[in-house]
C-alpha cells in the first residue's frame, strides 16, 4: 500500500494481502472482506444503507423490510432490490459505496481496543461492488485531513450541535440550512445524520464548516493529559483565555 505511508490498520493490510474472507471487528465498526477486498462496512456512528435509502426517500421502508425478509438469509439483499425493480444497478452501487466509505471512516478511527478478525463471516446484505483495502485506507486518510483543514477541533464531532446567530449578511447554503434547522441543541452530528438520512462524514464536514463560520457553538477539546506543571513560585503566568480567543476569531472571520 504505497499510497498510504503509515497504514491506518496494519491488520487490514495483512488481510488484504492474504486475500482473506471474514469480518474485521474494531471498537467503532466492522469491515467485511471477501478475498481481501471490502464488500460491506458498518459503524454505530454512521447511518446504514437502509437509512440512506428510506429516510432519503428513494425506497419505502416496507420495500426494504421485504428485501431483508426474503433475501437476507441468502446474503443477497442488494441483488433482490435490483432484481425486484426497486432500485437500478447504478443507484444501488452509488448508495452502497457511499455507505461503505462512510462506515469505514469511523470503523478505522484510532482506537485503543482490540482488533479481531473472524474468518468466514459474511454480511446479509451481500456483495455489490468490492473495494480494495488500499482505496478505503487512502480515502480514510483524505477525509481525516479534510476535516482538520476545515476546523481542527474534533470536539464538535460528538457534542450536541448548538446553532448560533448568523452575522449580518452572512448566508448559508440549503444543505447546511436544513442541518441547522434540525439542530435542537441536543442532537449530535451522528443523530442529525440519521434524522436527515445523510452520510455521517458529510454531516461532520458540514458541522465543522459551520463551526469555522461561527454558526454553531464550538466546545473546547479535552485538556491534554497529563497536565503541564504549575508555574514556578514568584513568576505568575497567565494562561490565555482560549474560549475568548476562539470567539474573537469567529467574529472576525464572520465579518471578512
Amino acid at each position: 500500500m504505497s499510497a498510504v505511508a503509515t497504514p491506518v490498520s496494519p491488520m487490514l493490510v495483512r488481510l488484504a494481502a492474504e486475500k482473506a474472507t471474514g469480518a474485521l471487528l474494531r471498537d467503532h465498526g466492522t469491515l467485511y472482506l471477501v478475498d481481501g477486498r471490502i464488500v460491506h462496512a458498518e459503524s454505530p456512528a454512521a447511518p446504514g444503507v437502509d437509512v440512506l435509502l428510506t429516510t432519503g426517500g428513494r425506497l419505502p421502508r416496507e420495500g426494504w423490510d421485504e428485501a431483508v425478509d426474503r433475501a437476507g438469509a441468502h446474503r443477497a439483499v442488494g441483488r433482490f432490490l435490483v432484481d425486484s425493480g426497486r432500485l437500478r444497478d447504478g443507484e444501488l452501487e452509488i448508495c452502497h459505496l457511499g455507505a461503505v466509505f462512510d462506515a469505514a471512516f469511523f470503523a478505522l478511527s484510532p482506537t485503543s481496543g482490540p482488533t479481531r478478525f473472524r474468518y468466514g463471516v459474511g454480511h446479509w446484505f451481500g456483495t455489490v461492488r468490492p473495494v480494495s483495502a488500499e482505496a478505503v485506507e487512502r480515502e480514510t486518510v483524505r477525509r481525516r485531513e479534510l476535516l482538520d483543514a476545515v476546523w481542527p477541533y474534533a470536539a464538535v464531532d460528538t457534542a450536541p450541535v448548538v446553532p448560533r446567530p448568523a452575522a449580518p449578511g452572512q448566508t448559508v447554503g440549503a444543505r447546511r440550512r436544513a442541518l441547522l434547522a434540525a439542530a435542537d441543541g441536543e442532537r449530535t452530528p451522528a443523530e442529525l445524520a440519521r434524522l436527515l438520512g445523510r452520510p455521517a462524514f458529510h454531516t461532520l464536514l458540514d458541522v465543522r464548516r459551520l463551526a469555522a463560520a461561527g454558526l454553531v457553538a464550538t466546545p473546547l477539546d479535552p485538556a491534554p493529559d497529563p497536565a503541564p506543571p504549575p508555574p514556578l513560585p514568584g513568576l505568575p503566568v497567565a494562561d490565555p483565555d482560549i474560549a475568548l480567543l476562539r470567539r474573537l476569531r469567529d467574529a472576525l472571520e464572520a465579518h471578512l
